[in-house]
């Protein structure tokens, strides 16, 4: 399956269905995933979430109506979706700036949101990545949490690492949580620890099974291209359906294994 082929399959369904509900379950089970997995991937490859694809699709087209046809606005907000026409008219309002009712005298205003077209990268070589399956038991770790996002984990984690072996000992684990089912929006980095220290929160890492891939190095770059490669390579193209948990980095001698969450 080439999943660049795939997804532009899943996104001339949802064109053709921007008027009506569109379930992704269905979306999902056209790559042969489950539906978290579906939108991981998604989000991954067009750095938009699915709900704010088919969001930002429907108010683009409700703009052109608006302008194009003589409708009323409550039958435009009906036709993509909206039942309450001030929360139409809000979000309407927030993607082009100017009301529903503003459109006809401004039509210069409105903003076209184009439908993706998912193209594979061919000047890059396929990579081989090896990885195993492993199942891990129900983990009671210790440690603290730093607050932090998308633009600052690269500097965030490693000097919160530095931070943490002063005052403790050198981290053994390393985990990200996010804002969002997606995954798409960092919320906080963890540093945790095997033994209970002064200082350091109960953190319970659910029994599960994981894809370990080993990395010959415990340096922060390293680690994030290793994760980079996963979420880029691997993901699109693997059929493992993944689990509502983070992803752990695990540090002893002087190798990482990363851990990544999927189904039983």
């Amino acid at each position: 399956m080439n999943i660049y082929v795939e997804l532009n399959k899943v996104i001339e369904y949802v064109e053709n269905h921007l008027q009506d509900q569109i379930d992704y379950k269905e979306l999902s089970k056209m790559l042969g995933v489950n539906e978290y997995t579906f939108q991981r991937i998604f989000s991954l490859l067009s750095n938009v979430t699915v709900t704010e694809y088919i969001r930002n699709r429907r108010l683009s087209e409700a703009g052109q109506e608006l302008y194009l046809k003589d409708e009323k606005v409550i039958d435009i907000a009906i036709k993509y979706g909206y039942n309450n026409p001030t929360a139409f008219s809000r979000a309407f309002e927030k993607f082009h700036g100017i009301k529903p009712s503003e459109v006809k005298n401004n039509p210069e205003k409105l903003q076209l949101y184009a439908k993706i077209h998912f193209k594979e990268i061919t000047d890059v070589p396929n990579k081989k990545i090896e990885y195993k399956i492993v199942r891990q038991e129900q983990m009671i770790l210790y440690g603290k949490s730093k607050e932090t996002d998308n633009s600052h984990i690269r500097k965030d984690a490693p000097s919160f690492h530095k931070e943490m072996q002063k005052q403790y000992t050198k981290a053994q684990y390393g985990l990200v949580e996010y804002k969002d089912r997606e995954r798409k929006f960092v919320k906080s980095y963890w540093i945790l620890y095997d033994n209970k220290m002064p200082g350091l929160a109960k953190k319970v890492i659910p029994k599960s099974s994981w894809i370990l891939i080993k990395i010959d190095s415990q340096e922060a770059k390293e680690i994030q291209k290793a994760s980079e490669t996963f979420y880029y390579d691997f993901l699109p193209s693997s059929k493992y359906n993944f689990s509502d948990l983070p992803e752990i980095e695990h540090y002893y001698d002087g190798v990482t294994d990363f851990l990544i969450p999927i189904e039983n």
